[in-house]
């Protein structure tokens, strides 16, 4: 792979290893050729073959086309002749690479399209959290589809094994870890991999595997279902450490997930008693967390060498919960390969004051907008309009003091730096998507209505709470029944345990999006 400058910086790419030309040699020979042709073909992410399609390649700045024809039935069965079979969940691979080819099937079963995926096994990519996983606890890593996830688990189950000396299980579903074939790729080191034969068989293997062989690590992908989770407590309830992965890009993403919550201790609705509720100065139902979590860390993957940890997660549970934030870690690495982090606080929006008639303090009636950060966005013509639309607008100088972050289509797409910060950060970002006045005063009228609707809006989960806990006293008052407004799954269920702890019989009417639920006297 060729360095990139970064902000006048050279970024140096870690050594990778790819088998490339295993993954280019089970391609017709026309989009071969093509594909060979590339001067960055290294840069091959996947190829994507479509029945009746021009066939494409994506790489890691570009997408191409590979043919002037379209894709026939023989292309595809050319591509599938020279691989592994396909297995439940229709995916494939070529013995001793990690290279994962995806089918999509008709009605009838026969294949009319494949995703073939580039697998590269590259070392350093958990130098950003190595003394985590060093550090015995239990670690869960979450980020969007394409992140590098599975990639840092190969790492860290080569650096347990190899550099650690401990013994380390893979539990490899789809192969997805280790490669295809029974004898696993080089990438994880001396760890031991176990082949899981179909999906649905995961949480089982990972039980095996801790009763069988006797690990000190677990490494999983993909945790997704409520019996993995499951065995995941189990594990770890043994004493065994765990690495491993989860759908969902954030921590919150986590806890409003009902199949997943327990991994970071489940959430339950708690009924207290009036003294203690007006000691808290809360309502008389409130969410709490169940249980120890699961995996002691979490890290957010953000993009490549940029993560967001959250090393206590029983802390940061608990302080969502309570809608008291804590502290974020962000790590990164430097054009240097020198590993930088800094910890940022929850903001405060300071309060504003202006003097009345008399001359005393108070506080001022006027909302204040969110500090915005500026890249690529005319910083005078947005000025000038604020002050027409007689708007209080702050804008800032440092990405860290901002609440979001505004720049232009043109600048999004390229993802520069200052945007890779900001997404790291957590922080909005704004995209306009022309600089004409219309979209800047666009973007201004939903500053204001964000500002002014603040302080009005409850916290979802808080007010579906409310809402429940009215509807019991209602019914407990002579009404015979009261159906809710609509929620989610997960905030549904919370409802009907409050109603669970009032002894009153509920259960959720109607179709998504307007289901809801419906509370009874007897």
């Amino acid at each position: 792979m060729v360095g990139e400058n970064i902000e006048g910086g050279l970024y140096l790419p870690k050594p990778t290893t790819d088998d490339l030309s295993e993954l280019l040699n089970i391609l017709p020979p026309h989009i071969n050729e093509t594909l060979i042709a590339q001067p960055d073909v290294s840069d091959l992410l996947e190829v994507v073959i479509d029945l009746g399609r021009i066939p494409s390649a994506r790489l890691f700045n570009r997408e191409i086309n590979l043919s002037s024809r379209e894709v026939s039935q023989d292309d595809i069965d050319y591509v599938t002749r020279n691989i592994g079979t396909f297995g439940d969940d229709n995916r494939a691979g070529i013995e001793r690479t990690l290279h994962r080819i995806s089918a999509i099937r008709n009605r009838a079963g026969s294949i009319i399209g494949l995703t073939c995926r580039a697998g590269r096994a590259v070392f350093g990519t958990i130098k950003v959290i190595e003394d985590l996983v060093q550090s015995g606890k239990s670690v869960l890593l979450l980020g969007r589809p394409g992140v590098g996830k599975t990639t840092m688990l190969r790492e860290v189950a080569r650096v347990l094994a190899d550099d650690m000396h401990k013994r380390v299980i893979v539990v490899d579903t789809s192969n997805e870890i280790a490669g295809d074939g029974d004898i696993p790729h080089p990438a994880i080191g001396k760890a031991r991999r176990m082949q899981v034969v179909t999906p649905t068989m995961q949480h089982s293997v990972m039980i095996e595997a801790v009763e069988n062989h006797m690990p000190e690590v677990i490494i999983i992908d993909e945790i997704g279902t409520e019996l993995e989770a499951l065995a995941a407590r189990t594990i770890a309830e043994r004493g065994v450490q765990l690495v491993g992965t989860a759908h969902g890009n954030t921590l919150q993403n986590l806890m409003l997930n009902p199949t997943l919550a327990d991994l970071i201790g489940g959430i339950q609705a708690v009924t207290l008693g009036d003294e203690e509720a007006k000691r808290r100065g809360t309502q008389k139902t409130i969410l709490e967390r169940k249980a120890p979590p699961t995996f002691n860390i979490v890290v957010e993957i953000q993009d490549r060498d940029v993560v967001s940890v959250h090393p206590d997660v029983s802390v940061a549970v608990d302080g969502l919960l309570l809608n008291h934030p804590v502290p974020t870690e962000v790590r990164s690495l430097d054009e240097n390969g020198d590993v930088q982090t800094q910890k940022f606080e929850p903001k405060t929006a300071p309060v504003k004051t202006s003097r009345d008639r008399r001359g005393m303090i108070a506080p001022e009636d006027k909302r204040e907008l969110p500090r915005v950060y500026l890249f690529g966005v005319n910083r005078e013509r947005l000025e000038q309009l604020s002050r027409e639309m007689r708007l209080d607008l702050t804008i800032v100088n440092n990405l860290i003091d901002a609440d979001m972050l505004i720049t232009s289509k043109h600048y999004y797409q390229r993802k520069p730096q200052k945007i890779r910060d900001a997404e790291a950060y957590n922080l909005p970002i704004y995209v306009l998507r022309k600089h004409s006045n219309s979209q800047l005063r666009q973007l201004l009228s939903t500053l204001d209505k964000r500002a002014k609707s603040t302080e009005e809006e409850e916290i979802p989960l808080e007010s579906a709470i409310k809402e429940a806990e009215d509807a019991v006293f209602r019914v407990k008052n002579g009404e015979d029944e009261i159906e809710l407004s609509p929620q989610s799954a997960y905030i549904r269920r919370l409802q009907h345990l409050v109603a669970e702890k009032n002894s009153l019989p509920s259960h959720s009417i109607g179709k998504d999006p307007r289901r809801r639920v419906r509370l009874l006297r007897h």
